[in-house]
């Protein structure tokens, strides 16, 4: 049972990609009801309380922070297996405001995105810094746009070359794991405008096999950590 909660407040695209805009949140007895994609999978997010998709939300952090809160404290997810926190890039008042609420409840850790070129692998070491500030852990960095592997002939082109090594040289720096490296598909995209599952629309592409072991790396990590916690306590 996974939950997915989308903090990124100015730019909600969870619903687009997910192939639930439109949807409405609805309330209970016991709180806001996520939408859900299937069975096992509930979505909620901002979005869903906006009257259209084009419709701009320009809040202060208190307000942001006050809606992440009531996110955490009103939306009956259930039981769940993993709660996964989609943020928006950088290091502001969302990535304060979740770390902050969540912090008794001992966060598995943060999954970092990254592409090859230099000026995002500025961006993400500052994220990784401001991790380490809040002594929250990391799972490990996500390399996405790693190359094209072009479908015909199988070669791989470097569309934003890595000039500095890219996210791999990074990782071995500051002795973080690198998870993988997600090539480059138009697929993607396409899925995503679409609301459709790219892993189920392009099972055989090499950013699917990618996708696959990266979740199995972080499942991996999540129920090492598990133990680890249990054997401790």
């Amino acid at each position: 049972q996974v939950a997915l909660l989308d903090i990124d407040i100015c730019g909600p695209s969870i619903p687009k990609m997910m192939g639930l805009e439109g949807e409405q949140v609805h309330q209970s007895g016991s709180g806001w009801s996520p939408v859900y994609v299937e069975e096992n999978l509930g979505v909620m997010s901002v979005g869903f309380l906006l009257s259209s998709p084009d419709d701009a939300v320009i809040w202060r952090g208190p307000k942001k922070n006050g809606l992440i809160k009531q996110f955490l404290r009103d939306v009956d997810w259930g039981e769940i297996d993993y709660l996964v926190v989609d943020t928006p890039p950088g290091t502001s008042d969302e990535h304060l405001s979740i770390v902050q609420y969540l912090s008794a409840t001992h966060i598995d850790g943060a999954v970092i995105i990254t592409t090859p070129q230099e000026v995002s692998l500025q961006d993400v070491r500052k994220e990784i810094n401001f991790c380490h500030k809040v002594k929250l852990p990391i799972i490990g960095v996500v390399e996405n746009m790693s190359g094209f592997i072009c479908p015909k002939c199988k070669n791989e082109s470097q569309i934003f070359p890595p000039t500095t090594g890219g996210a791999e040289k990074m990782c071995q720096n500051l002795n973080v794991s690198l998870l993988g490296k997600v090539p480059l598909d138009p697929q993607i995209g396409k899925s995503c405008d679409k609301g459709q599952s790219f892993l189920s629309e392009a099972p055989e592409s090499p950013a699917t096999l990618s996708y696959r072991n990266i979740i199995q790396r972080i499942q991996e990590y999540c129920d090492q950590r598990h133990f680890q916690e249990e054997n401790t306590t």
